[in-house]
């Protein structure tokens, strides 16, 4: 299975995460669009790159990509260069990037996506559990992804090809974050604000939530959303799906029943806002496509019929930021 499923209790650890705190009085529901954000943990796989890329254009959504950053270098390059707080220098819970060539492809879909519109975040680098970190450590994870990026056209030989604007994307536009397993400490936020993020996305709330003020940052959370006969809620996150449906492990021969219950999960979440409150729905992707990819054509199915619909905007963490305080969804004193 994919790489990051391999840390014991994670799906445990994920229903633990501290919720958001408390929602605020949004204004009337006419007077706002329905926001639809989707982001992609990892942002490795260069077929799933060029899916989503196509995916995007074909239903006029814009995504966030929380991209890992040892997958810009090579095992051999990352040994010497790279090394998470504890760890020894040379490790990742994700690997590497198996070749320069591989490499090439991922920073030129990088750089079409921002191209594109689409937001790039930080998902750290190595995927490590950072709950025991200090303000210290995530400053040197953090500090190893700025370098991964930047140094990314020469880590794949190519640095001849860099772009006229990808130094000033590198330094400026890295705004978002998501923690690896979504696992948080103390002294994670001190270091995204010293770092210039302007947004945290690692939380997780009890259904679809605004995002919530934290010294000044909006920190946004993946809502537990009903699903399947029962409707017991589950974390809008692929990961936990396949958790659910398949207890992790690999079931093609279930595949379009667990789409089809992905879907309506994803359908009736939507309308739950879209008719009511209509607070931001979230929902959260791996590139991974699990279960024979069930979760990707049901997200896929979901973003044709959703997209297009009369006040619903499917952006990015990025625009979406702008959007709500434009609309005076959330108080403006959590920005």
């Amino acid at each position: 299975m994919s790489r990051f499923a391999a840390v014991p209790g994670l799906a445990l650890a994920l229903a633990l995460v501290p919720a958001l705190a408390h929602a605020v009085e949004p204004p009337a529901p006419e007077e706002r669009k329905q926001l639809v954000i989707i982001s992609f943990d990892g942002a490795h796989d260069n077929r799933l790159w060029e899916k989503s890329l196509a995916m995007g254009k074909r239903t006029g959504a814009h995504f966030t990509y929380f991209l890992s950053c040892t997958f810009l270098m090579t095992r051999t390059e990352g040994g010497k260069s790279y090394q998470a707080p504890g760890q020894k220098a040379g490790r990742s819970n994700v690997g590497f990037a198996q070749s320069r060539e591989e490499i090439q492809a991922r920073v030129r879909h990088i750089w079409q996506a921002h191209l594109d519109g689409h937001d790039i975040g930080s998902h750290a680098c190595g995927h490590f559990d950072g709950k025991g970190w200090s303000e210290k450590d995530w400053k040197q994870e953090l500090s190893s992804f700025h370098a991964a990026l930047a140094n990314a056209w020469k880590a794949g030989g190519i640095d001849n090809e860099e772009p006229q604007g990808w130094a000033d994307f590198t330094a400026k536009d890295i705004k978002g974050f998501r923690a690896p397993y979504l696992s948080l400490s103390d002294g994670l936020l001190p270091a995204l604000k010293q770092d210039g993020f302007t947004y945290d996305a690692s939380l997780v709330t009890k259904g679809p939530g605004w995002p919530s003020n934290a010294d000044g940052m909006p920190r946004f959370g993946l809502p537990l959303i009903p699903e399947g006969p029962q409707q017991r809620r589950v974390i809008g996150m692929d990961y936990n799906l396949f958790i659910r449906h398949s207890m992790g492990v690999e079931n093609r021969k279930d595949s379009a029943a667990f789409e089809e219950r992905a879907f309506e999960a994803y359908r009736n979440a939507f309308e739950a806002q879209y008719q009511g409150e209509r607070i931001p729905l979230q929902l959260g992707f791996h590139f991974v496509e699990m279960n024979g990819g069930a979760y990707w054509r049901a997200l896929d199915r979901f973003l044709t019929e959703t997209c297009g619909k009369p006040d619903v905007a499917c952006v990015s963490y990025a625009e979406a930021l702008p959007l709500i305080a434009k609309q005076k969804k959330a108080d403006r004193s959590a920005f």
